[in-house]
């Protein structure tokens, strides 16, 4: 057992051996809960036929869980102390993100945005209270760690105003500058001095939520199929099952050929470009999941959607993906290990796909997305090699 409690002083950043704790992981796993109802309430939305609705709630409801795990992550690389105080406080923020998740499914059906809020809260009072203590013990990084309370109250403040002081009409306006500030504290903050992240843990960090995503896509393609058996096995559910796994696993070879750990060591001023921007990854994979279970149960004819909407379901997430991918790394490495024209190619083949779904169905088009997403994998590791 570690000590009762220790001094809060920022971490070296060149420290040997950096990996994710095990509170790390735990913490971790509170959002496989929050991410899991999001797909499926994206699944559903399609599966209904309300997919252009749903699109505005999940991007806002996957930004507040992306938020509070992101700068759990940037701060907890810093100031991880791991005794008592701080354990604590992370369980705080684990409850917050059990809250948030519970709000989901009423943030999509009634547009309330309570309980999303109120989860908020309490993840943002737990990180509040560990800059508290690093700003109380930690002198050096003081003036950094105050201005991340400072921002982050404030930005809370405005949270709360959102939910009960600004008229209906201006909420989305409301979220988008509210969400602009929040991405605005931490370069604010690192005016008065740098943040101590160490980049392999945090390359690592980034990694594991990734395959968090990833999982949570295998998960919403089993929940399909095990609806689907009910009628039997069919052909069309064994390909569509095997081409989801194939482009998942392909997803995440990909995603792990791009040398995030060392570019972030050498370009440690872009790392906002990196984190920021992955965002738009991890919304994506988590957007490719719920795809996916549309793709199953338009082909074993347990949806309203189309084969073109079940098609643009999926297309429109992996084409962000594949093409974030790519941006975010390029300015990271000397050299991205995934071809840029390759890159562009897949992406516009993919968004084309969907097109042919009236010559050879919504299934056809997800082995030919997959394959398309396969050979760009081949044509990254044939050029690796050379």
């Amino acid at each position: 057992m570690r000590a009762i409690r220790t001094r809060v002083k920022a971490r070296d950043i060149g420290e040997d051996h950096r990996v994710a704790s095990p509170l790390e992981l735990l913490f971790d796993l509170t959002f496989v809960v929050a991410v899991g109802s999001l797909v499926a309430q994206l699944a559903h939305a399609i599966v209904d036929g309300h997919a252009a609705e749903a699109v505005g709630p999940f991007l806002m409801v996957f930004f507040a869980i992306w938020w509070a795990w992101n700068q759990f992550t940037w701060l907890a690389s810093a100031y991880d102390n791991d005794d008592v105080p701080y354990r604590v406080f992370t369980l705080v923020q684990m409850a917050g993100v059990l809250v948030l998740a519970a709000g989901v499914p009423a943030a999509f059906s009634a547009q309330d945005f309570g309980a999303i809020t109120l989860g908020y809260l309490v993840m943002r009072l737990g990180l509040l209270g560990m800059l508290t203590r690093a700003a109380i013990e930690d002198p050096e990084s003081r003036p950094n760690s105050l201005r991340y309370v400072i921002g982050i109250s404030v930005v809370q403040v405005g949270w709360l105003s959102r939910l009960f002081l600004v008229p209906v009409e201006f909420l989305l306006l409301a979220f988008l500058l509210l969400a602009a500030l929040e991405l605005l504290v931490s370069p604010w903050a690192d005016r008065a001095g740098r943040l101590s992240w160490h980049p392999h843990h945090i390359a690592e960090r980034y990694g594991l939520f990734a395959i968090i995503l990833l999982g949570e896509s295998v998960l919403a393609v089993t929940i399909a199929v095990q609806e689907s058996l009910a009628d039997g096995v069919s052909a069309s559910l064994i390909i569509a099952a095997i081409s989801g796994l194939v482009l998942l696993f392909t997803l995440w070879w990909l995603y792990f050929s791009e040398p995030a750990a060392e570019g972030l060591v050498k370009r440690r001023n872009r790392s906002y470009i990196w984190g920021y921007g992955h965002y738009g990854i991890y919304a994506s994979l988590a957007a490719i999941g719920a795809g996916l279970e549309v793709v199953v149960k338009v082909v074993t004819q347990h949806s309203e959607a189309g084969d073109l909407v079940a098609g643009y379901a999926l297309a429109i997430p992996l084409a962000v993906y594949l093409l974030l991918l790519w941006l975010l790394h390029a300015p990271m490495v000397d050299r991205v290990s995934i071809p840029p024209v390759a890159t562009v190619v897949s992406v516009v083949v993919v968004l084309a796909a969907p097109l042919a779904s009236v010559w050879i169905g919504v299934l056809g088009v997800t082995v030919l997305m997959t394959c398309v997403t396969v050979i760009l994998l081949v044509v990254a590791l044939v050029s690796a090699r050379e």
